[in-house]
Order: structure tokens, then C-alpha cells, then sequence
């Protein structure tokens, strides 16, 4: 499979990325960068973490005019996969690959630390080889992770299982307080209508490699990649 990763100016989880896919996962990785006009014949688009464009206006407000962009949004909505994480995700939705927004973190401040995350849905292409309701331990860092989406989008989103990861407990239980930024109904993750564009905020590429002694987010991968790896 052939992966293409953009840099955008500000990106800094872009060679994170690379290393997982072409280094753990053994797949051709294709380094794109946000003036280019051609995604190269990649099969697979994933839109790293950072603060892209230097976050101004809004995180990812401008990322999303970029000319890289205009090429992955046509490449979505003939179905093509993109994955955006954390920036990544806030740049999907800007560029209305995915439904809602991401708000400033509720406390105001920067958060960077382990979450645990439930998964919500195992009917999408990163996580159809996980379990449903299991826990995963997952780094976050952002200031911008609170998920708003209006109430009848949050109800569509909800009806047609799109949401792929909550912010819960231990346990696996979602309550305020294992909700690091105040995401409504515990999102931390989200996957449009046609399941081929996905957002989340964790870093699963940060727990991949066992030398992080974390490899939670090998999973999500490994799903892209299961008839890959059969």
C-alpha cells in the first residue's frame, strides 16, 4: 500500500508518521509537501499532527487552502482515504471532509499526556481490526480538542456510527472527568458518512513502537492494513 504524508509549514508529527508506516508498518511512504499538486498514485493520505500555517485564525483555517489540499479533497470525495490526526484533524474539518469543529480546550490551556480512549465504532477502516469497547492508552497534545458539532449534526453523527473513539476511564466508563478538553459526548474521533475520511486528536503514532514502551495506537494500523498483512 502506498502511503502519502503532507508537511505543511508548522507540521511536527509528519516524520513520526513516515518512521510508523515505512519503518514498523513496512509500506512505501511518499513525503508530501503543501505546495504540491499531485498525491504521487498514493492509495492512502494522512495528515499529520503540528500546527500547520503556525495555527493563526483558527487551527488548520488556512492549512486548508493550501494547494496539497485541494488535491485531497478531491481525492476524498471520489473515496479515496485520508487520516488526519490531532492538526490533521482540525484541517479535515475546516476543509468540511468532516463534520464539526474543534474549539479551544475548555480549561484554555495546552494538554499533553496519556488518555485512555473507548472505542466507539469498528465499522471504519482503522479500526475494523479492534474490538469495540476496548480501552486504549493514547498520547494527546493539543490546545484545540474540544469537538462541537450542532445538535442535529451531533445526532446524525450518532445515528449513523461515526464516532470512533471517546475519551473515557480506565474502564472504559465516559464521564467529564476523563474528557481532557470538554468534547462534547466524549468525542475523540470521527469518520464522515461515506467511512473513508477520519479525524481523531490522539496520537496513535506516538504509541506504536514498543521502544515507547506503548503500542496501543499499532492497532489502527494494523487495521489499515489487514489485508495488507494477511
Amino acid at each position: 500500500m502506498k502511503f502519502g504524508v503532507i508537511t505543511f509549514p508548522g507540521s511536527n508529527c509528519d516524520q513520526d508518521m513516515v518512521y510508523v508506516l515505512e519503518t514498523i508498518m513496512g509500506q512505501e511512504v511518499v513525503k508530501l509537501w503543501h505546495k504540491d499538486h499531485d498525491l504521487q498514485g498514493c492509495d492512502f493520505i494522512a495528515l499529520p499532527g503540528g500546527f500547520s500555517y503556525g495555527d493563526y485564525l483558527r487551527s488548520g483555517a488556512i492549512a486548508r487552502f493550501s494547494p496539497i489540499m485541494r488535491e485531497v479533497i478531491d481525492f476524498a470525495n471520489k473515496g479515496g482515504y485520508v487520516f488526519g490526526v490531532c492538526n490533521g484533524f482540525q484541517i479535515l474539518c475546516e476543509s468540511g471532509l468532516l463534520p464539526g469543529t474543534l474549539q479551544h480546550n475548555q480549561n484554555r490551556q495546552f494538554i499533553c499526556k496519556n488518555v485512555n480512549l473507548k472505542v466507539a465504532s469498528i465499522d471504519s477502516l482503522i479500526t475494523r481490526g479492534l474490538t469495540k469497547g476496548e480501552v486504549l492508552n493514547i498520547p494527546i497534545a493539543h490546545g484545540e480538542g474540544n469537538y462541537y458539532n450542532n445538535a442535529a449534526g451531533l445526532k446524525e453523527l450518532e445515528d449513523n456510527d461515526q464516532v470512533l473513539f471517546r475519551y473515557c476511564d480506565a474502564d472504559g466508563n465516559l464521564t467529564p472527568e476523563s474528557n481532557p478538553n470538554g468534547a462534547l459526548n466524549n468525542i475523540a474521533g470521527i469518520t464522515n458518512k461515506n467511512r473513508n475520511v477520519f479525524g481523531m486528536m490522539p496520537h496513535p503514532e506516538r504509541a506504536a513502537d514498543p521502544e515507547l514502551g506503548n503500542v496501543d495506537g499499532r492497532g489502527l494500523f494494523e487495521s489499515i492494513l489487514m489485508e495488507v498483512l494477511a
